[in-house]
């Protein structure tokens, strides 16, 4: 496969002509990172990282706020109280099989139209990289469209509410040609908007695709990452709540590539590079931790169970 005309050209004018390498790979199953609404900010010696995520500050779907988060955490909390679940940890909760539903936006031309065996690839690799989180994820179905404005992500409110499968527990997941690589939603959003709950991925970031560094399948593990309620590791910064989760160390910046070790805040601990949450390379993949694995199932409980 190879990046569309489309691609190239927002690679060439945000990057320069050597910034981005594309080729022709087939890839085994690990994992990726992507993310927000912006498009190309701050060229850096790391720019293909930088510009394919939109910037270097973007966050996948919106920026969240210290208020923010602190309202997020009140209302899980009392969700979880009228539940019966308040202050309960990961023993508490049982393992979860979420329905995947794979929509695949083609243009007019047929660009973008993976096959079936990049999609059970790039399922398999998320099964991999959420085994540790007590999360595992079954294919449902596969549908395709041919429509030219969905396959270049725009009308994504439209045709995500058009196409959306399951309920609050089902995630749905959208391949299109997407400049940032991918786009989640957060949990705590599906009583509002969950008509358009799910994550977008660019199609070149499944297994076997052509984006260098980036098409390991770590791109649709990332946003389920977020769609499941956790942040970046480095969202906050150098703070004491940062990321909201006690185990992965603070974090002043994403990780750019696969450092041998990172440290950019004074606290205790190097930052986390391997962790999925990072922006590090596919294959720098390694880990979620069991803090992240107990709030991931504690925003289950409270939004999705």
């Amino acid at each position: 496969m190879s990046l569309s005309p489309t691609m190239r050209s927002v690679a060439a004018a945000c990057l320069g002509a050597t910034a981005l390498t594309v080729v022709g790979v087939s890839a085994p199953a690990q994992a990726r990172v992507a993310d927000t609404e912006a498009a190309c900010l701050h060229p850096t010696p790391n720019a293909e990282i930088v510009a394919a995520r939109g910037g270097a500050t973007g966050l996948d779907s919106r920026a969240i706020s210290a208020a923010e988060q602190q309202a997020i955490e009140r209302r899980t909390s009392s969700r979880l109280a009228a539940t019966g679940l308040a202050g309960r940890g990961r023993a508490a909760l049982v393992a979860r099989t979420v329905p995947v539903y794979v929509h695949v936006m083609r243009d007019d031309q047929g660009h973008g139209n993976v096959t079936d065996g990049q999609i059970t690839q790039q399922i398999a690799v998320m099964n991999q990289a959420f085994v540790n989180l007590d999360f595992s994820f079954n294919l449902i179905d596969v549908t395709r469209h041919y429509n030219t404005a969905w396959h270049y992500d725009q009308q994504s409110v439209r045709y995500r509410s058009l196409t959306r499968q399951g309920g609050a527990n089902a995630l749905n997941i959208w391949v299109v040609n997407i400049r940032n690589l991918g786009v989640g939603t957060f949990p705590w959003d599906y009583p509002r908007q969950g008509a358009v709950d799910g994550i977008r991925v660019d199609y070149e970031s499944l297994p076997g695709g052509s984006i260098i560094h980036f098409n390991l399948g770590g791109t649709a593990a990332h946003e389920t990452g977020h769609w499941l309620g956790l942040y970046h590791t480095f969202q906050g910064g150098c703070t004491t709540t940062n990321d909201q989760v006690d185990d992965t160390p603070a974090q002043s910046t994403p990780t750019t590539g696969c450092p041998a070790t990172r440290d950019s805040c004074p606290a205790p601990g190097t930052d986390p590079i391997h962790n999925y949450m990072d922006y590090s390379w596919d294959s720098c993949y390694e880990e979620f931790t069991e803090g992240q694995a107990a709030r991931t199932n504690r925003m289950w409980a409270a939004y999705r169970a």
